[in-house]
């Protein structure tokens, strides 16, 4: 992998992460505490109301968990083992890497 397919990756993972940024601005209405109150909102409604909640916060956790991976993968950039797989140390695909970024191991490997 030469320097500019690096350029490429972690403009790649810039995006990710500043589209991630984006889905937690939007996605920051949903993660607020539900209003009990059952003079203003009925029962049916709250439940529907608790369960959007639970699905905005497993969102808000999922984001999370694919921003610490592209992070990860800037890391490894930085100490020179982006796109080495970390079971069997074999170079991953470009076309894995443009698929997934953070990939940290190759299709061998993940096939099992």
């Amino acid at each position: 992998m030469d320097e500019s397919d690096l350029i490429t990756f972690r403009n790649l993972i810039s995006e990710r992460l500043n589209a991630l940024d984006a889905e937690d601005v939007l996605g920051a209405e949903g993660q607020q505490t539900v209003e009990l109150d059952q003079q203003a909102v009925g029962r049916l409604s709250r439940m529907d109301a608790l369960q959007n909640q639970a699905m905005a916060n497993a969102n808000h956790a999922r984001r999370q968990a694919e921003r610490a991976r592209l992070n990860a993968a800037l890391i490894r950039m930085n100490e020179g083992e982006f796109g080495y797989c970390d079971s069997c140390g074999d170079v991953i695909k470009l076309e894995r890497l443009h698929l997934d970024p953070a990939a940290m191991i190759c299709v061998e490997c993940a096939k099992g």
